[in-house]
């Protein structure tokens, strides 16, 4: 009883080690690469093959098929991809994923682990103790991470070892269908509860080197952990736009597609593999065997799919359209990137340009528009600031861990935007709500100075939005100078009892919100248009 209580600990222990050190690989990768990660995905995306590529180079680099689809999500909702380049990066990203096979293959069994995984702990939390943030801590990270890895490794070899040891591998055999059946429900189990193929393939490929399942049983628990891997996509987009739904169903339709195939291939398959390794005069190993039946299943997947993607993303396009995106809604915010703020920046840049289209029309309706019910007016506008609460929220709880100096001085720069914005809609509710309740001036020029002033003001947001830019030819000097001139006459009109006082101060707010936004609008848009030119690829 003793035995089996060891054996159990050791394998629960064992499996613990492992997803814990890809965790680990993971996030201290993303934080080392996280500009570059950016770079790449918005640079070499431009057709599928290069998108393909993108998607397995990143993924073999941070161990995480699903982190680099989570990034890629991230960039189609900020619409610096389209969901034709997303695609090819999420079938690149099932062949990155991979990488992990071959590590456990070819290394995995082959070190010592006291000898190679055990300094990179030490290695890795040294640095992470001297250097608390920063890239150097995030590699630290990575360091201690793979030495983890191998450890896990060393520990669930240890364990079915031992099971090979007490118990009969008859107990556990599952034969024909059924068995196939039997462990590809395993795959998908360990997938699901572990939230990481990387780990049910190294469980898959260690038991299998220990002898403990045979070789087709191996084969369907890999096939399983790549249907299972496609629960992380299908979690994320729930409650997620309708972009990151339909990239998740490409992820899902691939997988489910290339694992169908694969399990009515499935001897045809092992079939090939031992061809290949008589070829190439490799000795029998199932590790190897497995690892390269992983990859080749997945490269046979990319060969069938690659054909239809653009067609594939014409029906995806059609898809999710129901109102998930409501005007209360962000548009292009996605928690499932705030865990990387460096390939979050463009999302949060997208959203702000958004919501400043949006305060340009809630100004002009205000200033065109004779608010009945202003209550209707209000709403819109708490609407707005509802929006911009969503980015200062979604800023506050990104994952600052090894932050770059340029990507906090971005986000920091976008929080100011965000509060100016803001105050820009709280001024604009406020300048509704008196011209909702102001009695028309009796003097007819008082009355067109200051609609002749508001439209001014509105003119001046108008041409930001057009251009893009704060440009002539109407300039905040001569808007200030206007408004110290009708402001000048109101006031001496309502000294003179030309207009009642009550009158005279409403239109003097009037004047002043209508400036105050002027003012902060200028100090957002300048803010805005820097970031956009660093941000935007040209």
């Amino acid at each position: 009883m003793g035995d089996i209580i060891a054996l159990v600990g050791a394998g629960i222990g064992g499996l613990g080690l492992f997803i814990l050190a890809i965790g680990l690989m993971t996030e201290g990768l993303k934080a080392v690469a996280g500009s570059s990660l950016r770079q790449i995905l918005t640079s070499w995306t431009n057709t599928p093959l290069r998108g393909i590529f993108s998607g397995f180079l990143m993924t073999a680099i941070v161990q995480s098929s699903s982190a680099v689809t989570v990034a890629s999500l991230g960039f189609v909702n900020a619409g610096l991809l389209s969901l034709r380049q997303v695609l090819g990066i999420i079938f690149g990203a099932n062949i990155g994923t991979t990488m992990t096979g071959w590590l456990v293959a070819l290394l995995g069994f082959h070190l010592n682990v006291e000898a190679f995984a055990l300094p990179l702990v030490g290695i890795g939390m040294a640095l992470k103790l001297t250097q608390q943030q920063g890239r150097l801590a995030a590699l630290g990270q990575t360091l201690v991470g793979f030495g983890l890895f191998f450890i896990g490794i060393g520990v669930l070899k240890d364990a079915f070892d031992g099971v090979m040891q007490t118990f009969s591998v008859s107990q556990f055999s599952a034969v024909g269908l059924t068995g196939i059946v039997v462990y590809l429900l395993i795959g998908i189990v360990i997938t699901v509860l572990t939230q990481s193929s990387s780990a049910s393939i190294a469980i898959t490929i260690t038991a299998a080197a220990s002898g403990l399942i045979e070789m087709y049983s191996a084969g369907a628990m890999v096939i399983g952990a790549n249907i299972g891997t496609t629960s992380t996509a299908a979690f994320a987009a729930i409650g997620a736009t309708s972009a990151a739904k339909r990239a998740a169903a490409a992820q899902v339709i691939f997988n489910l597609a290339t694992a169908a195939i694969a399990l009515l291939i499935l001897p045809l398959l092992f079939y090939f593999i031992d061809v290949i390794s008589n070829a190439l005069a490799l000795k029998a190993d199932p590790a190897l065997s497995l690892a390269l039946f992983h990859t080749i299943f997945n490269f046979m997947g990319l060969l069938l799919i690659y054909p239809f993607i653009g067609k594939l993303a014409g029906w995806l396009e059609k898809r999710f359209r129901r109102r998930d995106q409501t005007d209360a809604k962000p548009r292009y915010l996605d928690n499932n990137i705030a865990q990387t703020p460096a390939l979050a920046t463009n999302a949060l840049l997208n959203e702000l340009i958004a919501v400043q289209g949006r305060l340009a029309m809630l100004y002009q309706s205000a200033v065109y528009n004779k608010h009945d019910d202003i209550r209707l007016f209000q709403q819109q506008a708490r609407v707005t600031e509802a929006l911009l609460q969503d980015v200062s929220e979604f800023i506050v709880n990104l994952e600052t861990a090894a932050l770059s100096d340029e990507t906090t001085t971005q986000l920091a720069t976008m929080m100011r935007i965000s509060n100016y914005l803001e105050d820009c809609t709280q001024a604009t509710d406020m300048l509704a709500s008196h011209l909702a309740n102001r009695e028309t001036l009796k003097e007819r020029e008082l009355e067109e100075q200051l609609r002749s002033y508001l439209v001014e003001v509105n003119g001046y947001i108008q041409q930001t939005i057009t251009l893009n830019e704060a440009v002539e030819p109407i300039t905040q000097e001569t808007l200030q100078q206007r408004k110290d001139q009708i402001k000048d006459a109101l006031i001496l009109a309502g000294t003179l009892h030309h207009i009642e006082i009550a009158q005279m101060s409403v239109a003097v707010d009037c004047l002043h919100e209508a400036w105050h936004i002027a003012k902060t609008w200028h100090k957002a848009v300048a803010r805005l248009n820097t970031l956009s030119a660093v941000l935007t690829p040209s």
